[in-house]
């Protein structure tokens, strides 16, 4: 069974624009989950480095929560705080350390004392704040703004970042002393395209997350909607994976999501070469199918394609319902006016069956 993450109030958190959940099935993923493990019961400061959606703060809890420390995980995004008010939010204020500051108030490096402290988006911290950060992770000390007196801490440093540090290095964005303190165990974690292995587990999660919600039985998937996750090529990752899978379990119908339902194909092109062709032939469903004898078809480039696909479903259909016209047009979903009317374009209705027909009043006749 793969491993999965989610948050501890997941379902407090439906309308979060965060990845909600985790699986380690791919081998890339159960690679990052061992190297997780692997550095979380030390001291080292961890950068995860990865695409927005991807997952990262549920890395830094899983680091948290296997390391052993006693205190709190506290999540900080850097981007969320302007930068006048990011200095007193890190590292606290005293009273009167600025206009607003009735009273002191400790920061989120003393929040987190003995526990992690996760800095999301490190990228979008100003220069001057970097120097600061660099100065409290060398120093293990926080001075709040309008006191001298500096504090002890002892918290365990997670940062995240979507931005290629290494290109804000060389930009003049980011202090190289700062990217090599916070590199010291990195954890790259790739786009949701790059671990198809946990494609259909995260979509089987969501299933069953959102089922609940909207109280409906049991749900599958069609294996042509299956190819079509697989081919898809997620920019938003794991977050677009979910809300694809909400929206599929509002529309579908008879416990089945189809392809259709996903409407991946209004979104951005598919990957190369994400056809039904890697479909199990035992797990086909019809529409796979026959998208298997249509691309067959093409590719045998035969004249008049469109007659010879019309003629065949015709012909197989009224042969099917042993030449009862009322029943073979129910079955093709056409009036069976239209349906005589090829019939005799295909020389399937002779002029005598016609009029023997005309008077058919067995079966009503209906269009459906």
């Amino acid at each position: 069974m793969h491993k999965i993450l989610t948050f501890p109030d997941s379902q407090a958190q439906m309308l979060s624009i965060r990845a909600k959940a985790l699986v380690f099935h791919d081998p890339a993923s159960l690679e990052i989950l061992n190297t997780t493990e692997l550095l979380a019961p030390s001291d080292a400061t961890v950068l995860i480095i990865g695409d927005t959606g991807t997952g990262k703060e549920l890395i830094a809890r899983h680091v948290h929560e296997q390391s052993g420390r006693t205190g709190p995980f506290v999540a900080v995004n850097c981007g969320a705080f302007s930068e006048n008010l990011i200095e007193a939010e890190l590292f606290g204020h005293e009273s009167g350390a600025f206009t607003g500051a009735q009273g002191a108030r400790a920061g989120w490096f003393e929040a987190a004392q003995n526990g992690t402290l996760f800095l999301d988006e490190i990228g979008d911290l100003p220069l001057g704040m970097q120097v600061k950060l660099l100065r409290v992770l060398q120093e293990r000390q926080v001075v709040r703004l309008g006191s001298r007196r500096p504090i002890d801490i002892d918290v365990r440093l997670v940062a995240a970042t979507n931005v290629d540090l290494v290109a804000a290095v060389e930009a003049g964005h980011f202090r190289a002393d700062l990217y090599y303190r916070l590199n010291i165990a990195p954890i790259k974690l790739p786009p949701l395209r790059e671990r198809p292995g946990d494609i259909l587990p995260l979509a089987r999660h969501f299933v069953s997350t959102y089922r609940a919600r909207l109280n409906l039985g049991v749900i599958e998937f069609s294996s042509n909607a299956r190819q079509l996750l697989l081919g898809y090529s997620w920019p938003g990752n794991i977050r677009e994976l979910e809300n694809v899978i909400h929206y599929a379990l509002i529309v579908c119908r008879d416990g089945v999501i189809r392809s259709a339902d996903l409407r991946l194909h209004e979104r951005v092109p598919m990957r190369p070469g994400a056809t039904c062709e890697t479909v199990n032939p035992a797990n086909e469903d019809d529409e796979c199918r026959l998208s298997k004898a249509f691309i067959n078809l093409f590719q045998e480039g035969g004249p008049a394609i469109y007659e010879q696909v019309e003629e065949m479903l015709v012909s197989l259909a009224f042969e099917h319902c042993n030449n009862n016209q009322v029943q073979t047009a129910r079955l093709l979903g056409i009036s069976r006016n239209i349906l005589r009317a090829q019939l005799k374009r295909f020389g399937l209705l002779s002029s005598r069956d016609s009029v023997a027909g005309d008077g058919e009043g067995v079966e009503s006749e209906a269009v459906v």
